[in-house]
């Protein structure tokens, strides 16, 4: 009768099986891997993924289609062909980022698909050894035709932990945790932006995420309205334009420990590689910056200087004169302040309005500079004459084509200008980073500057710092402003401890530095030295400790030096342990920043002699500390 039952059971599964496996791609390690399955077993049918580490599953149920305006791929798909396994090999240099050398390995094969009119469609993965990359392919014989919607869906079940942000174009949200979707407020939202977080079992993650929109592509967002534990690729374009062929942005999948996550450079390694051979002209560094104290501080020529004073003073290579330049007063004009800035070698720093979406009553300028490839021409060539070395542009409109065209003109054009750039009320970093290394930082954060705006990040701040390190600054730099130790129109409760270790735990090629003159000459020689010695790019990065939401211990390398930043994201009195074991060239001199007796105090310890690699520094409430290992 056994021997009947298993027959039966047997011949049950092969019958009504639900998916037939087509094939699987393995990562390089042999760790990660990506199987694709039709979801019944007939010819035609819908196509779905599998991922698996470590025999673990990471993401299942998880499918794949296009619909165009004359054509689908959805529920109607059969294999055609597969190609051979060819192994890619990433190896680049970067300027800004978690380490300027940057190595990865993928396993990539191609599948081809038709649909029961026999249109075909390619799907291209890659596994890496850290996480998993996928796009689509399509070939059209028509003058024109458009991408009306993305079928691609990741299934997240209900009471799976996940950090993620309700959409915003300007990406300025929170990273809250939740288990069903829901936010703290209760309302439960059906537009998620990217990065998105998910805890999945036994320590073992997955980040959410897309790379390398090339011109005439479009960002997206993850929708959940239809189901609320599949979220579906939803394009920022309705109706998506392409001419005889067209291929998607990178979907990826990062995959592994929380330290896999943080120190993944998944999104630069399958973007384009740089359009700038000579990048000597690229200088990162920390930027002296008026508005955070002063909102409309560069209206004026006095409080302009003041800052210039600092940065050089801090020996900062730079000072940015934000929004309202062009009617600065009080003692002078803009092109007064460059000259100022030049004399006391400072390079200046310029903003700009994008003129996309506040261009209303109030709109801060100039306005109407670089909308025109005239305009900007005409705009950077006056800059570069000045002595004006890059410049910060604000308020885009969202992840659409013509934005997103537009970035690509913006940096194309201030290329050849040799002008850096930083992008403010913008999309995320989604790779442009390795492709125009001049793009040293973009904001979509909700960053130090909402001080000025509400009082929500008072609370909020700690737990959103130790959020960030594993969601938003995994794609790409962040320009934070990190390091608030005096108080804006809206006061922060985070310690003197946890604002000093900001800028070490937040990666960003242009940091810029948002306190007043008179906070950074209160501060004794050596967290003065700290700060003016401070550097933004890295030559390796890893995670010491943490989790999101509670704590973030992130170690950063320059030449032979580790600069280490730990926080505390609790209400609570808290210890923090970690290892240096996994730090290469470890020196044995130290220095150590932490929180004093109260939060608006410091304890500097020099010259500490590192006998031991086990760590546990004792942080008050919403408390950090900086460790630097020579």
């Amino acid at each position: 009768m056994n021997h009947l039952n298993t027959l039966l059971l047997a011949i049950f599964v092969v019958l009504f099986s639900h998916s037939l496996e087509i094939n699987a791609t393995v990562s390089p390690d042999g760790k990660l891997k990506v199987t694709v399955l039709s979801m019944e077993n007939k010819s035609y049918s819908d196509v779905e993924f599998r991922i698996e580490y470590m025999d673990k599953c990471v993401l299942s149920h998880s499918k794949l289609g296009l619909e165009t305006d004359s054509r689908i791929y959805a529920g109607n798909l059969r294999l055609k062909s597969i190609s051979e396994a060819r192994l890619v090999v990433d190896d680049y240099k970067m300027i800004t980022g978690k380490r300027r050398h940057c190595v990865n390995e993928a396993n990539e094969q191609v599948y081809y698909f038709e649909n029961d009119k026999q249109q075909e469609m390619a799907v291209i993965f890659r596994v890496y050894n850290d996480g998993i990359a996928f796009k689509y392919g399509l070939t059209t014989d028509t003058p024109e035709e458009y991408i009306i919607n993305e079928l691609t869906t990741y299934y997240i079940p209900q009471g799976t932990k996940r950090w993620m942000q309700r959409y915003d174009p300007g990406y300025e949200g929170f990273f809250p945790l939740s288990t069903d979707g829901s936010l703290e407020d209760g309302s439960v939202p059906d537009r998620w932006g990217y990065p998105a977080l998910i805890e999945l079992q036994d320590s073992l993650f997955v980040l959410l995420t897309e790379a390398n929109i090339r011109r005439g592509n479009c960002g997206s967002l993850l929708y959940n309205g239809v189901d609320n534990s599949n979220y579906q690729v939803r394009l920022a374009e309705e109706k998506l334009p392409f001419y005889k062929s067209w291929t998607s942005p990178w979907r990826l999948m990062i995959v592994g420990s929380l330290s896999d996550i943080v120190e993944s450079t998944l999104v630069t390694d399958v973007s384009d590689p740089s359009k700038i051979e000579d990048t000597n002209w690229i200088k990162p560094g920390c930027v002296a910056w008026n508005y955070w104290a002063y909102n409309h501080g560069s209206r004026d020529y006095e409080i302009v200087k003041k800052y210039i004073d600092l940065a050089a003073e801090m020996k900062w290579p730079y000072d940015l004169i934000d929004w309202e330049w062009e009617m600065m007063e009080n003692g002078g004009t803009v092109l007064d302040a460059v000259e100022y800035a030049l004399k006391k070698k400072v390079t200046p720093l310029l903003w700009y309005n994008s003129s996309t979406n506040w261009i209303g009553e109030g709109a801060p300028g100039p306005l109407y500079r670089l909308n025109t490839k005239e305009n900007r021409e005409k705009e950077f060539k006056w800059l570069r004459e000045i002595g004006v070395a890059g410049i910060k542009i604000d308020f885009f409109s969202g992840d659409g084509i013509s934005t997103m065209n537009y970035y690509l003109d913006l940096l194309e054009d201030a290329m050849k200008y040799r002008l850096i750039l930083n992008f403010h009320g913008a999309t995320i970093p989604r790779g442009w980073q390795r492709t125009y290394p001049h793009m040293m930082s973009v904001e979509g954060v909700y960053g130090a500057e909402w001080y000025n705006n509400n009082s929500v990040l008072t609370n909020k701040a700690a737990a959103h710092n130790a959020t960030l390190p594993f969601t938003r600054n995994v794609v790409g730099p962040m320009d934070y402003t990190p390091g608030t130790f005096s108080d804006s129109q809206h006061p922060h409760i985070t310690s003197y401890g946890h604002e000093i270790a900001l800028p070490i735990l937040f990666e960003s090629a242009l940091q810029h530095m948002p306190d007043r003159p008179s906070i950074y000459y209160s501060f004794p020689t050596p967290i003065q030295n700290y700060l003016s010695q401070l550097p933004t790019v890295w030559d390796d990065t890893k995670l010491l400790a943490g989790y999101p939401g509670v704590e973030a211990v992130i170690a950063r390398r320059k030449g032979d030096t580790w600069y280490i930043g730990g926080i505390n994201g609790t209400d609570e009195e808290r210890t923090l342990h970690f290892s240096l074991n996994s730090l290469s060239d470890l020196g044995t001199e130290a220095m150590i920043i932490r929180d004093g007796m109260d939060d608006r105090n410091l304890i500097t310890e020099e010259n500490v002699q590192l006998r031991k690699k086990e760590f546990t520094i004792n942080c008050l409430p919403r408390g950090g500390f900086v460790l630097i290992v020579k």
